[in-house]
């Protein structure tokens, strides 16, 4: 069977939007997947980067960086984190076609406006004629997906399943094609080993 990749993204992260635009370096066949990031980070009882202040200074100006470097148009939305929700229904609505997808990416992290305001959400889902209002099923769908992804060991976004292994984040796409080349990549005595690696210290849990 040919090898497929599952991608699972959220609109508010902006590494997702990052490794959109790097999608082309795959040369296999991508199925689009939306999931809530914040349901993933309930899930494993993680903080995202923008609830840690040092973290969320690092990662805001590390994007802003791999951007310019990408040559892709980047902004951040004048407020961040915002509610997701919509966007993921939306591009469920919308049946996950690529185009909408990057329609709705490009609406969040080009143009620095508010990604909360009702208005501006009322002219995109018109613009892509679809509204997830109206689609009760996008709902289970986003549910469904988030829940796939966990199980699938996904912790974070952007993250791409394959042959039942994760790799996470923008940056994880080399170490993705050298999997694809080489099952042996991760099928070796050394990454056996560090699978089954014991630790020897565990920090009690922060308060």
């Amino acid at each position: 069977m040919a090898a497929s990749i599952d991608w699972y993204f959220d609109f508010v992260s902006p590494y997702s939007y990052l490794a959109l635009h790097r999608l082309k370096e795959f040369s296999v066949s991508i199925t689009y997947k939306p999931v809530l990031f914040a349901g993933i980070l309930n899930h494993w009882g993680q903080k995202g980067p923008a609830e840690i202040p040092a973290k969320r200074k690092w990662t805001y100006r590390s994007c802003v960086f791999e951007a310019h470097k990408l040559g892709v148009p980047f902004r951040f939305p004048a407020l961040h984190p915002f509610n997701p929700l919509p966007y993921l229904r939306l591009a469920l609505a919308c049946g996950c076609e690529p185009a909408a997808v990057k329609r709705i990416f490009d609406f969040v992290w080009t143009t620095g406006e508010d990604a909360s305001d009702a208005g501006r959400f009322a002219s995109l889902c018109a613009d892509l004629g679809s509204d997830p209002s109206t689609r009760p099923e996008v709902k289970d769908l986003l549910r469904r997906n988030t829940d796939e992804a966990i199980a699938a060991g996904v912790f974070g976004v952007p993250s791409f399943v394959i042959r039942n292994q994760v790799f996470w984040g923008a940056d994880s796409i080399e170490f993705a094609n050298a999997f694809l080349a080489d099952a042996g990549t991760l099928d070796n005595d050394e990454m056996r080993r560090v699978d089954g690696l014991p630790a020897a210290a565990t920090r009690s849990a922060a308060r």
